[in-house]
């Protein structure tokens, strides 16, 4: 057992307390413990609270830290003094301390361990001074972090706004376009419908009525024609319409070809309605016309509720924090978001495992997740390539990969591209915090695991999600 004296002998020796006074030696191994330690051990863990700080008296022990699901040594020390453990216990202001790695000894160690408090009370008594600067230093750090967080999120709140602004104004504009349309076609059918009603009698109106029906069917379920296959039948119409006395018979033609009109339905036309029947081509046109422009309207209608159900989903705004969530309801939603960019030449290959059961996540994190990584890939690929989302089952947890055919990641880059402000884009392309943010969200929130694997013209991220959570989710950080 190390003696008072001994210990301050020992303390004076080492280059971080050899300028102390010899009461301040004294306060230190009064208020100080030894620890010994076998090599191979884990002193304490990254992420528990951070509860004591360390000076190395013998032996020599490294800082690991967990990246991208490995292990990297942050530094090694075999000199007497070096330090670790509770740095910031200082900091009067500053949320829960945790220690930012493991500390493992390399060989039999005998460490000087003292409380957080006692050093926090340490540098405030005898060093006022220096603790106000690191403390400002600290803060002010602290600070910028978060204005750049920030920054970051509103740049990606208004790439999201750009694009799906983009994406509502194509059915938008065809909704408003469709409309405007529908209004002439409903006109011209009532005008023919007025022309027409006197010249038939009350036998032959029901059937004219079935000719309209079966148009619109026809209309409907008709196949797609080449433009050339279509140009020749409506050229041949057109020929069939004059004969009949239609004027402007080149304006129907295309609508009535849609509907598979030929000589023979024209003759069934004829023979219904007689002398009228340039009038009842043109109300069964117009009543196909109308037919079509309502169906592009509800289409346009419908895309348009698709992309604000996608943000729904994509936000969870009107969701709990944690709650059972299908991960491919998110992907999905991802997806629609992000479809300005994909549709400029990437083709998205989907792998889902459909039986996957539900996890317990925060939904909205996760759709960040998703963002982060597959802009990423959508970035690497120059907006060109394969983008693979695959989703399976892995023990304990759902499995997703997002990989692209980007030129991939350079080994010596990998390690790194999840530590905050870390970006291989160019200045002003992003600020290196949203793999940081995926980080924080799946490990720490969540309790999983992301991870990537990457050589030329390949790259995957895998993220793993425990299916049930513990029963307090990890705290924000």
């Amino acid at each position: 057992m190390t003696t008072s004296g001994t210990l301050k002998d020992e303390l004076r020796k080492t280059f971080l307390f050899e300028g102390l006074a010899e009461d301040q030696l004294d306060w230190l191994a009064q208020h100080g413990t030894v620890e010994t330690f076998d090599a191979g051990v884990n002193v304490y863990d990254e992420g528990a609270p951070a509860e004591f700080f360390y000076v190395l008296l013998e032996g020599e022990i490294q800082l690991v830290k967990h990246l991208d699901g490995a292990e990297v040594v942050l530094t090694s020390a075999n000199e007497p003094g070096a330090y670790a453990g509770a740095m910031r216990a200082f900091i009067s202001v500053s949320a829960e301390q945790t220690y930012a790695s493991d500390m493992r000894t390399v060989t039999h160690a005998r460490l000087f361990r003292l409380r957080g408090e006692d050093f926090a009370y340490v540098l405030q008594t005898w060093f006022p001074m220096a603790v106000h600067l690191l403390e400002g230093m600290f803060l002010g750090m602290t600070n910028q972090e978060q204005l750049v967080g920030q920054r970051n999120k509103l740049m990606a709140l208004g790439a999201l706004s750009a694009g799906l602004a983009h994406e509502l104004n194509n059915p938008a504009t065809a909704e408003v376009r469709a409309a405007e349309s529908l209004s002439g076609r409903l006109q011209e059918g009532r005008a023919a419908m007025l022309r027409l009603s006197p010249r038939l009698s009350a036998e032959k109106l029901p059937k004219l009525l079935d000719l309209l029906t079966e148009a619109v069917d026809r209309s409907r379920t008709a196949p797609p024609l080449s433009t050339v296959e279509a140009g020749d039948r409506e050229d041949a119409l057109v020929a069939l319409l004059e004969d009949i006395g239609v004027g402007d018979a080149w304006t129907l033609a295309p609508t009535l070809v849609s509907a598979g009109a030929d000589e023979a339905w024209l003759d069934r036309i004829v023979a219904c309605s007689g002398d009228a029947a340039p009038d009842a081509i043109r109300w069964i046109a117009a009543g196909i016309d109308i037919e079509n422009l309502v169906g592009e309207i509800r289409n346009s209608a419908g895309r348009i509720s698709e992309l604000v159900a996608a943000m729904k989903d994509y936000s969870h705004l009107d969701k709990g924090p944690f709650e059972e969530i299908d991960v491919h309801v998110g992907i999905e939603s991802t997806l629609v978001i992000l479809k300005h960019k994909l549709k400029r030449g990437v083709t998205v290959v989907r792998e889902y495992d459909r039986t996957l059961p539900k996890i317990c996540a925060q939904g909205g994190e996760l759709s960040q997740v998703w963002t982060n990584i597959i802009h990423n890939a959508i970035d690497a690929m120059d907006y060109s390539g394969t983008l693979t989302i695959r989703t399976s089952r892995d023990r304990d947890c759902v499995l997703v990969e997002i990989g692209d055919t980007g030129p991939g990641i350079p080994p010596e880059l990998q390690r790194r591209i999840f530590e905050p402000f870390f970006t291989t884009k160019e200045v002003g392309s992003g600020t290196g915090l949203g793999l940081d943010i995926s980080y924080r969200i799946v490990v720490k929130r969540h309790h999983g695991d992301i991870r990537v694997e990457s050589t030329p013209g390949e790259t995957w991220f895998r993220v793993w999600l425990p299916i049930d959570q513990p029963t307090t989710p990890a705290p924000r950080g």
